[in-house]
């Protein structure tokens, strides 16, 4: 499924851009960075198990609001400076792309009979 195989994409590239985070950090923003990017990808997956549409409909939806939740650390991150901005505007750009890829999957399994 090509919107997991992006959400793992975007959870690599934000454990990858959270690893020089000062160590103050452990518990705070790198944390709350690594967990929602990782959630997307977790929901997506549990959804799809759970072999019922309005299930997995329901945990694209999910998946959509950790989605949201990563881009709101990822602008906090690039604000306190504890991420340079191109690193946000990269990771923001692949954050844009998945949430088009699961309003597209929303749509497509709402329009199944």
């Amino acid at each position: 499924m090509l919107v997991w195989k992006a959400a793992i994409e975007l959870a690599v590239d934000c454990y990858a851009a959270t690893k020089a985070f000062p160590n103050s950090e452990i518990y705070g923003m790198m944390s709350q960075v690594r967990r929602s990017a990782a959630s997307i990808a977790a929901n997506i997956a549990e959804g799809y198990g759970r072999e019922h549409r309005g299930s997995f409909i329901q945990f694209l939806r999910i998946a959509q609001g950790s989605l949201k939740e990563l881009e709101t650390h990822l602008i906090l991150c690039g604000r306190v400076n504890l991420m340079v901005e191109s690193d946000v505007l990269r990771l923001l750009t692949q954050s844009d792309d998945l949430g088009k890829m699961l309003r597209a999957m929303i749509r497509s399994l709402q329009r199944k009979p």
